[in-house]
């Protein structure tokens, strides 16, 4: 029998497609979610994808409580931390609220992992980590900072556990800093976005979404001059099925070889938000309208990884395309 993996925020966009995808690889995941910023059928989704039920536990990481009974019921193997607030402008405007959940969440689920016995854990970190970047495409060595409330959090977050795995060397911390996950699982059962999300879609796909579909009258581009060819910040975008490839590639390297890592997941390409709009227009055979604004307080002009190091620690490279990214999304959307 697989090892027990307990998912926090398992629910979520990426922890769903991520529970497919270690249940593929013959892991057992069980869900520790709230569902504050996930749809109620994604378990019964997640069965039909996998032909069997996923277990699921109702839970919030501020509540040490629920989460000692989880880990006292079913003793996972490992953890992946997902759990989190990640809307950067909202961030901007609550910043007490993203450092309560996503700092003093991760703490209190460490402190369940030290009691119950578990010492191995991959954790949801970000690109907004590099702050502004120095470097380009941009290294795990790059100076690290922050320009944003969010992003503040997760270089708390792997600070948290660094120093936690340099105290106690049976800690096995595997960090993932993401690059813009983007698109939908192929089979068109993974929402991407719950409608009643309490955090705001601000993510350029969502929002891409909901002006093909009819929800929105046009795409804010937030700034049309900066340092980039066409004035429009650049991302790197990468389909969210990597992404949860990611952490199962992760999750097989800590357990095998029992060595920490970090590295990024992204696929070394930058898109610039007129790019991603073009793409999307051919996936959706739609026009999409698009209104200048002033910049968002906290964004960059260009973000993209050096992939190298994940390709060398977990032999992991993106494999989907920006026109798969739209294609699948668009598949969902409509």
């Amino acid at each position: 029998m697989g090892a027990t993996i307990l998912l926090t925020g398992g629910a979520g966009y990426i922890g769903a497609h991520t529970c497919v995808a270690l249940d593929t690889a013959g892991y057992i995941p069980v869900i520790f979610d709230d569902f504050s910023n996930a749809d109620r059928n994604t378990p019964a989704r997640i069965g039909q994808l996998t032909g069997k039920a996923v277990t699921v536990v109702e839970g919030n990481i501020l509540d040490k409580q629920g989460l000692a009974r989880a880990f006292a019921d079913y003793q996972p193997d490992a953890v992946i931390h997902l759990a989190a607030r990640k809307a950067v402008g909202q961030s901007a405007k609550h910043p007490f609220l993203y450092i309560e959940n996503n700092a003093a969440g991760l703490i209190n689920v460490v402190g369940a992992m030290r009691t119950c016995g578990t010492r191995t854990i991959v954790f949801s970190s970000s690109a907004t980590v590099y702050g502004t970047p120095a470097i380009l495409p941009i290294p795990e060595t790059a100076p690290l900072g922050f320009t944003n409330p969010y992003g503040f959090t997760k270089l708390i977050g792997e600070q948290i556990l660094d120093q936690i795995a340099e105290a106690d060397k049976d800690w096995t911390v595997g960090i993932l800093r993401y690059f813009n996950a983007a698109g939908a699982h192929g089979s068109g059962l993974l929402l991407p976005h719950p409608e009643h999300s309490s955090q705001p879609a601000e993510n350029l796909m969502p929002r891409l979404l909901g002006v093909a579909q009819g929800t929105s009258d046009h795409l804010k581009i937030f700034g049309n001059d900066w340092d980039t060819p066409d004035g429009t910040p650049i991302r790197d975008y990468i389909h969210i099925e990597d992404i949860a490839r990611g952490h199962v590639l992760s999750l097989d390297a800590l357990m095998t070889t029992q060595k920490s890592h970090t590295v990024n997941l992204g696929t070394g390409d930058g898109c610039s938000v007129l790019q991603m709009v073009a793409a999307f227009q051919n996936a959706c055979g739609r026009e999409i309208p698009c209104q200048i604004a002033p910049r968002r307080g906290g964004d960059i002009g260009i973000c993209y990884a050096d992939v190298r190091r994940a390709r060398q620690i977990l032999g992991f490279e993106a494999q989907f395309s920006l026109a798969e990214i739209c294609a699948s999304a668009w598949a969902v959307g409509a």
